[in-house]
């Protein structure tokens, strides 16, 4: 253990001397109040720490003490429900010590240690394991099956394993290792936050994490293990948009990471979160829900920690099988807090300030997601599906963490304050917005949902992108200079945006459509406009095609209980294609 003196504070960056023994990224105790801090530079004897908490009143020649371990998370029962601060301090339990302010110093493990599990072994005496085999079982809450692995890096044969209630600290069995070494296995491991966990193998992603949001299924969907950014300026719905994907994307488990964002924000999701009922289960949605709360008010320094703490433990989920999506609220706070450090160090600043490894440290984080078969004797497949929302200065994307971000992530959901303000919600621009899994992805939704899918998607983004060619001219001549057809294809539009794209995230049935019911919305507003032009050519007028009585149905299809769908669609479509004949008929006499 290395033990050193404090030379010099500058805010939340601590010099100390004497510290030639210690390593980089080590844990230690700043000052006779205990502070955490971590080793981000040494030189010489010299090492530059970062410190966890707030360091007015530290002075030079206070003591330093080094741990001698990296910053590691805890993983085991207790997780789930829990609230974290960005280095897994509970903070329930710290309300609980030191009152409703977060007092320094303070030391309390990440994990109940007195709280009782029942353990139910999956494997029996005699049985040989390796590193990331299940050897039991923890119902730790109503819907989470907790699995008990062993750790990474041991291999051996299980010497003793008993069922029963434990603490997370005592021994559920012991593995007598090929050197033969005995090894006690408790509850409980402990994984580096800066370390990736290991896996057997990466799949590639072509399957969807559906959300049940249509402009993102049907328009810009994100893979399961997939990576997505979302931009957008304030006002512009990206914390609704991460609700809605906590609350209804096919996963197992929801690891939400406030990262410096504005306390009453953190306030609203510690106070929603547990009264969200899970769609899936209709208990409360904390019952499968991590939540790591690190206010803009907390110590800078924290902030780079939290998404690294939050990401480990969404891997320890995916490990056990799991498909796990992590929202980060938001990845630019956490890269003010990189610009602040990397200011205090005095090192070379890059684009607007920030360090010249941004994209780096961003690509990092990033590429932890993704869909594997995790290690072990069986093969075991989970998923971590990362969505990291940006808030930039102005709602200006052209700033480098936005950029920075883009090159790294595979869907791009642009959020709109123009569309915010037109009440149009999610505000999500579907002319910037891409996603590159598109293709890849293809095949999964022709073979699960329909095989025309493709097809009436491409359809669909091509009228958008007509719309906004056309628009510009009616700006500049007017309605009147269109022809039918074009007048036509911008009704379509029309009906794409606000039939199908809108969507109401507080309507009971809007809130969540299923893939089938997607399709079926798709081609509803394509066979009005395939009739529409059909009628056109009949000598309809494009006035009275405008003004079919059941474009009404078309607009309240989305309320329909999804029972009733393919019923209605029928009824739609013949009622389309009588009123389009009546007035062709019409037209003839």
């Amino acid at each position: 253990m290395s033990k050193g003196t404090i030379k010099k504070v500058a805010g939340p960056l601590v010099i100390a001397n004497g510290m030639r023994d210690a390593n980089m990224f080590d844990v230690v105790r700043v000052s006779e109040q205990r502070l955490i801090g971590e080793i981000i530079e040494i030189h010489g004897d010299e090492a530059s720490i970062q410190v966890y908490e707030e360091t007015s009143g530290l002075r030079p020649g206070g003591p330093i003490e080094s741990t001698g371990e990296p910053l590691s998370v805890e993983l085991g029962p207790g997780l789930i429900s829990s609230i974290f601060d960005g280095i897994q301090r509970p903070l329930d339990e710290i309300m609980r010590i030191s009152g409703n302010n977060l007092r320094r110093g303070v030391e309390v493990p990440s994990l109940n240690r007195e709280t009782k599990w029942h353990f139910v072994p999956t494997l029996d005496k005699g049985s040989e394991v390796t590193g990331g085999d299940v050897i039991g079982t923890v119902q730790e809450t109503e819907i989470v099956v907790h699995k008990i692995m062993v750790p990474n890096g041991i291999m051996g044969k299980i010497e003793s394993i008993s069922e029963g209630d434990f603490t997370i600290t005592d021994t559920v069995a012991v593995i007598k290792t090929e050197n033969g070494a005995t090894l006690n296995i408790t509850l409980m491991q402990k994984w580096p936050v800066r370390r990736g966990r290991p896996y057997k193998k990466k799949l590639s992603p072509d399957m969807p994490l559906v959300t049940g949001q249509r402009v993102i299924d049907a328009l810009f969907p994100i893979a399961k293990g997939g990576t997505a950014a979302v931009p957008g300026p304030f006002g512009s719905g990206k914390t609704v948009v991460q609700h809605q994907l906590a609350k209804w994307a096919e996963a197992d488990i929801v690891v939400y990471i406030g990262c410096g964002e504005r306390g009453n924000e953190m306030t609203d999701v510690l106070n929603e979160f547990p009264e969200l009922k899970d769609p899936k289960t209709g208990y409360s949605l904390m019952e499968r829900t991590v939540l790591i709360a690190n206010t803009s008010d907390m110590p800078v320094a924290a902030r780079e920690a939290s998404i690294y703490t939050g990401i480990t433990i969404a891997e320890y989920f995916r490990d056990m099988g799991y498909s796990v999506a992590l929202m980060a609220d938001s990845t630019s706070r956490w890269a003010e807090a990189l610009r602040e450090m990397s200011g205090r160090l005095e090192e070379m600043p890059g684009e607007e300030g920030y360090p010249a490894y941004l994209g780096s440290r961003l690509a990092q984080f990033y590429e932890r997601a993704g869909r594997v078969i995790a290690v072990g004797s069986e093969d075991r497949e989970g998923s971590l599906s990362v969505i990291g929302a940006v808030s930039p200065p102005g709602g200006d994307i052209s700033e480098p963490v936005s950029q920075a971000t883009l090159r790294i992530v595979k869907v791009f959901w642009s959020l709109d304050s123009a569309l915010a303000y037109r009440r149009h919600f999610p505000a999500i621009n579907w002319l910037t917005s891409y996603s590159l899994y598109t293709d890849s992805m293809g095949k999964w939704f022709n073979s699960n949902v329909n095989e025309n899918w493709i097809n009436l998607r491409a359809r669909i983004m091509r009228l958008l992108h007509d719309e906004s060619e056309l628009d510009e001219i009616v700006k500049l001549v007017g309605m009147d200079a269109l022809s039918a057809p074009d007048r036509l294809k911008l009704e379509a539009s029309r009906s794409i945006r606000e039939d199908f794209l809108h969507q109401d995230a507080f309507h009971e049935v809007d809130t969540y459509t299923p893939l089938e019911k997607q399709y079926i919305m798709m081609q509803l507003v394509l066979d009005y406009y395939d009739k529409a032009v059909e009628g056109l050519k009949n000598g309809v007028s494009v006035e009275d095609l405008v003004k079919l009585p059941v474009r009404e149905r078309i607009g309240r299809f989305k309320y329909l209980s999804n029972d009733k769908v393919d019923e209605e669609y029928k009824e739609i479509n013949d009622l389309l294609s009588k009123e389009i004949d009546e007035l062709a008929q019409k037209e003839d006499f």
